[in-house]
Order: structure tokens, then C-alpha cells, then sequence
């Protein structure tokens, strides 16, 4: 089995959950609102935009793995969990408010 490659794919966007006009991520490929951090299940591997659910990502928490702090996130449709890392325009206050619900 081959090793998935990350996909740039760094397009701005329109929230679905608040409608906050998204920027280009600053570093790497945008992936979430950087305002609410909703996201959307349309990746398979990071960038592909090749999975069909299209569910709406809701943030339900955070994880800290060795030094590094990711999103948790429950799909509303398929209720896979999928990890995604902070990035570093994310809204402190927000990124905050999931620290009660640390995994």
C-alpha cells in the first residue's frame, strides 16, 4: 500500500456553518474556518477533496500529542472523528473554548 501525499489545496471560502469569508491559509492548505472552525468531510487523504460524504465537520474538542494541538471534529452526517491541526490565524478564543473537552 502506498503512503497518501498531502494535496495543496488552498482556496478561499465561504463558511458553510457561519459565512465567513475564509482567506488562503498562511502557510499551508486551508482546511476549516479559521473564525468558528466548522470544516467540511470532503477530504479522504489532506488536500484530495475526493470524499463524498460532504458532511458538515463540527469541532468537539482538541488533542495534544506529543507537543502538537489538533481540532477534534464529529461529522454531522457520517459521525466519522477526524483530527485536524490548529493553524496559526485559527480564533484563539475559540480554539479555547474547546480546551474543556481535551482527548
Amino acid at each position: 500500500m502506498q503512503a497518501s501525499s498531502f494535496i495543496q489545496n488552498n482556496q478561499p471560502f465561504s463558511c458553510i456553518h457561519c459565512n465567513y469569508d475564509v482567506r488562503e491559509h498562511p502557510s499551508s492548505s486551508r482546511d476549516h474556518c479559521n473564525r468558528c472552525l466548522y470544516s467540511l468531510h470532503v477530504d479522504i487523504h489532506p488536500g484530495d477533496r475526493a470524499n463524498d460524504c460532504k458532511g458538515i465537520l463540527e469541532p468537539i474538542g482538541l488533542l495534544i500529542k506529543n507537543g502538537q494541538v489538533k481540532i477534534v471534529y464529529e461529522c454531522q452526517k457520517c459521525h466519522e472523528r477526524l483530527n485536524n491541526v490548529i493553524a496559526p490565524d485559527d480564533d484563539k478564543q475559540t480554539v479555547i473554548s474547546l480546551a474543556s473537552k481535551v482527548w
